[in-house]
């Protein structure tokens, strides 16, 4: 048997995956282990050393408890890569060459990952939200990124997004200000306290953007009877059918139809936030077609791994998007050069 790994590296820590091709070209996937830390970022982004601390064990006990004793090849999918990856461009191929022979390795950022797990290799947009919110596209010539900016700069319709907006309307109730939301300030005195608190309880806590995101189950509790917190649903299915156009690659750029999908935790909200977005999708991307995703960012680390193992990943190569070393010559196009002897 054979197997390839597949590594998702979030804000909550590592899952890693093995997926084995048996005698009889049957593929299964091993339950994913997790770890309970998130890796760490350093002055040099991410942190190389960090990740194979954590990874080589978890790949270890999954080959060993599956009998592989190599790996065809691995991916790692993680959050912040784009702006975040230099050490792990540096440092991971050698040390996973080192620690567990790996010779073919796609590094890609978790949007990637994400819209692989969602798509597939195909064109289109995915949109993941979950506290955050990113959309990214191709065209399968280039990869195009909206938001993903942080609750402070961006992530416009994210769980932090809606949880911000419900408690502003919750506040104006308190005030007395236009625009405000009485059922939204009962709620949020119900979970915060006295309303008077609440900058107190946010404003030094390092997860802000967690504790906003808490708050967005409620808005969606509330619009069916209150029109502001509908109002609130309403206006981030516009900003993330806004995203997914502006990754979504046009009808008549690709070949064959385009196509859109959602993926991660905001979208379990239900439709309170999904029947807006839909229409809102139909409204600003009327050329693609809506999808369900068919996996999230860690079956798309497997699904990239797999791909490059069998030569036939087409995706576009960008070092801060998707970064692969040990493809055959043609398609090498990123790999570190190797110096002359």
């Amino acid at each position: 048997m054979s197997g390839v790994l597949g590594v998702d590296s979030g804000g909550s820590g590592l899952r890693a995956v093995l997926a084995v091709k048996g005698g009889q070209d049957e593929d299964r996937d091993t339950a994913p282990l997790k770890s309970g830390e998130p890796v760490r970022t350093g002055p040099r982004g991410i942190d190389a050393g960090h990740l194979v601390e954590q990874l080589v064990p978890m790949a270890r006990q999954l080959m060993a408890d599956a009998g592989i004793a190599a790996l065809r090849a691995v991916t790692v999918g993680a959050a912040g890569y784009t702006s975040l990856g230099d050490s792990l461009r540096a440092d991971l191929p050698s040390a996973l060459a080192r620690e567990l022979g790996v010779r073919k390795l796609a590094l890609a950022a978790d949007g990637v990952t994400a819209y692989v797990g969602a798509l597939g290799q195909r064109p289109g947009a995915v949109v993941a939200a979950g506290t955050g919110l990113i959309a990214i596209g191709t065209d399968l010539t280039s990869w195009r990124r909206a938001d993903g900016w942080g609750h402070l700069l961006g992530d416009n319709g994210s769980g932090a997004w809606i949880g911000r907006a419900g408690l502003d309307a919750a506040l104006r109730a308190h005030d007395g200000r236009s625009g405000g939301s009485a059922p939204l300030l009962a709620r949020g005195e119900a979970m915060f306290g006295p309303a008077g608190t609440w900058p107190g309880q946010l404003y030094p806590r390092t997860d802000r953007p967690a504790m906003l995101a808490s708050f967005a189950p409620e808005v969606a509790a509330c619009a069916d009877g209150d029109p502001v917190a509908a109002d609130i649903l309403a206006e981030a299915a516009r900003h993330i059918a806004g995203a997914a156009r502006a990754v979504c690659p046009a009808g008549g750029e690709v070949s064959g139809e385009a196509q859109v999908a959602l993926t991660g935790g905001l979208f379990k909200m239900g439709d309170p936030l999904l029947v807006p977005l839909r229409a809102a999708l139909a409204d600003r991307l009327p050329y693609a077609r809506q999808v369900p995703a068919a996996g999230d960012p860690l079956a798309g680390a497997v699904r990239i791994a797999v791909d490059l193992a069998e030569d036939r990943l087409t995706l576009p190569r960008e070092e801060d998007m998707l970064y692969v070393i040990g493809e055959p010559p043609a398609l090498e196009a990123n790999a570190p050069e190797t110096p002359a002897p």
